[in-house]
């Protein structure tokens, strides 16, 4: 019980005060009548962040042979999803947690920095760690994409210091799709975005499940 208290706490309390209106609400509720109608495999992996995961709506199809459940949601920050863990990632008892978080965190301020992407993942990491200790955790790295290119170096950044804390924690790993989503000079890779050059289409999923395919398991 105080192990739940600490972790319903720190949700609350990281939560922004201007955010009480709970955004995302709605697709909170929708996940939560979807697990009363058709409950989860047991033993599933999550794949809990933001819109790069909600527009990947054929997920499973990308990855034959491994249970998913896909909660991504709205433009979600680190902060939603520490707000919501209760909601969209504890209950499941997954067997790996694969997390996307980061650009819109970046994007939704100047005063954002990497290091305060950093803070928040940590926040989330610990709640995660704490109610469901040991559990395997997959960090998908911040793309790139040429609608935020002016983030460019905060999202280098920023990857740069989660894969450092991440390699010195157990049972973690840290995917690299942000380089792989570039060109041999460096310059991104346009033809694999919508036309909001933010979102992607398929080919950029088909990158994606190249580089987080050897991380998943069985």
């Amino acid at each position: 019980m105080r192990k739940i208290l600490l972790i319903l706490l720190t949700a609350f309390f990281f939560r922004p005060v201007c955010s009480l209106a709970q955004p995302f609400a709605d697709e909170i509720q929708k996940f939560r009548n979807d697990d009363k109608v058709s409950p989860p495999v047991a033993g599933s992996i999550l794949f809990v962040g933001s819109s790069s995961f909600r527009k990947w709506t054929d997920v499973q199809q990308y990855f034959p042979g491994y249970p998913i459940i896909n909660r991504g949601f709205g433009g979600s920050t680190f902060p939603d999803l520490i707000y919501y863990a209760g909601d969209i990632i504890i209950p499941y008892h997954p067997k790996q947690v694969v997390i996307y978080c980061g650009d819109n965190d970046l994007a939704s301020s100047d005063a954002i920095t990497a290091d305060s992407v950093l803070q928040r993942f940590t926040v989330l990491f610990g709640i995660i760690r704490r109610a469901l200790p040991g559990e395997p955790i997959l960090f998908v790295s911040i793309k790139p994409s040429p609608s935020r290119a002016q983030l460019k170096e905060k999202m280098e950044q920023a990857n740069l210091l989660i894969k450092t804390y991440l390699s010195v924690q157990t049972n973690t790993a840290f995917a690299d799709v942000y380089h792989a989503m570039l060109n041999p000079d460096g310059s991104m890779m346009k033809e694999i975005y919508e036309e909001d050059q933010l979102h992607m289409n398929a080919k950029g999923y088909a990158i994606w499940k190249k580089v987080i395919t050897p991380y998943l398991l069985k």
